[in-house]
């Protein structure tokens, strides 16, 4: 009898890993995922926004964004129904505000979105500050549970998939063969236990953390802190989207408020009072009767940034390893696309998915327009 295959180790069991992990399960491929903590995971910190329009994305990463945005209605449902659980999403539209229509009308985006005068803002956003003249309306935007129920479902399928999980488990490092393709992962287990695990498919998704695994890898960290509110329920329709600030309003009232964007953090744990005041004067500037909502629990995580904050996709500089990390701010949009990309890339034999036709204004294949070494003679940053 053949030996079985050596499944595909996901090195990262956040938002990504995940979603890649269920993708390639679909495709009838052997799975593991390898984890260290998934508190820490940016799934599980992030807002949930799926924003490529509010966000004010440009070029290439607005055609992923909206790529991404165009599947995440499937991709959800076939979630749910390999988990039997439900993931949050709302298609409830987001409200950038502006100080005038100057700014409004100078956003990247500003076309995609409906215009807004301070009569229409207030209709839109009953409450909102005095000092915003102006808005834009995306209705195409919305936002998903994430942290609460989007993870919890994807982890679900997974394992009625069939994917394996190995918890609190460290990679420390990548072992090469003669000719440089990977040959093995080494771990330290839960138990503090070296270990080696032979493997000719990976797939980092290690976020803020990948370059530590890979040095030749353009990623930081830059930290986020964020907090949550309790209001009254259907309170807040929409998502306010604001310079420095945003309000994600749940279904049960529930106010995510993010994030702080803190590049000279590091890895620094814990909230700090500089970041958290700026958070409640975010807060008062947007929605100042949130204020007086009582504070329900307060958190902090790292996004994975890239110099020109996009991901890095596909391969890496050793044969056998993929990549997907570096997303920033955009994780959660475009987990769907990156789990369906990365999916073919590695499993090209699996059954036949809907018609990928990914066209980027720049014209590149997508794995050069997000490729690891694009960044090649431009220095680093």
């Amino acid at each position: 009898m053949a030996a079985a295959p050596e499944p595909v180790l996901i090195l990262g069991g956040g938002l990504m890993g995940l979603a890649i992990a269920h993708q390639l399960a679909r495709r009838g491929e052997s799975v593991l995922v390898l984890s260290r903590r998934r508190s820490e995971a940016a799934g599980f910190v992030a807002a949930g926004m799926l924003a490529p329009h509010a966000e004010g994305l440009r070029g290439d990463l607005l055609a992923l964004g909206q790529a991404s945005q165009a599947r995440i209605p499937a991709w959800v449902a076939q979630i749910e129904a390999d988990s039997g659980l439900p993931c949050g999403l709302r298609p409830c539209g987001i409200v950038v505000p502006f100080a005038s229509v100057e700014e409004r009308d100078a956003y990247p985006t500003a076309g995609c979105g409906q215009p807004l005068d301070r009569q229409a803002l207030e209709r839109e956003v009953p409450g909102i500050g005095a000092s915003w003249a102006a808005g834009l309306l995306f209705e195409q935007d919305g936002q998903i549970d994430n942290r609460r129920r989007l993870m919890r479902a994807l982890e679900r399928a997974c394992v009625e998939l069939g994917v394996t999980f190995q918890e609190g488990t460290e990679v420390l490092g990548l072992e090469r063969d003669g000719v440089g393709a990977l040959q093995a992962v080494q771990l330290r287990n839960a138990a503090g236990e070296a270990q080696r695990l032979p493997a000719e498919r990976a797939v980092l998704t290690c976020g803020a953390w990948s370059a530590q695994l890979l040095p030749e890898l353009p990623i930081a960290p830059v930290k986020g802190q964020m907090l949550s509110l309790q209001g009254p329920r259907q309170a807040l329709g929409r998502v306010i989207f604001g310079p420095g600030t945003y309000l994600v309003p749940r279904e049960d009232g529930l106010l995510v408020v993010g994030a702080t964007s803190e590049a000279d953090a590091g890895f620094s744990e814990g909230l700090t009072p500089v970041g958290q005041r700026q958070l409640q004067d975010g807060i008062a500037a947007l929605l100042p009767a949130a204020s007086h909502w009582p504070p329900m629990e307060r958190w902090w995580g790292f996004r994975p940034c890239t110099p020109d904050e996009a991901p890095l996709l596909g391969t890496s500089p050793i044969p056998g390893l993929w990549l997907a990390a570096g997303h920033h701010r955009n994780g959660v949009l475009l987990a769907a696309i990156t789990a369906e990309l990365l999916g073919r890339e590695i499993s090209p034999t699996g059954p036949p998915a809907n018609n990928l036709d990914l066209t980027l204004p720049s014209g590149r294949p997508w794995q050069q327009a997000f490729g690891w070494d694009r960044f090649a003679g431009e220095g680093r940053s």
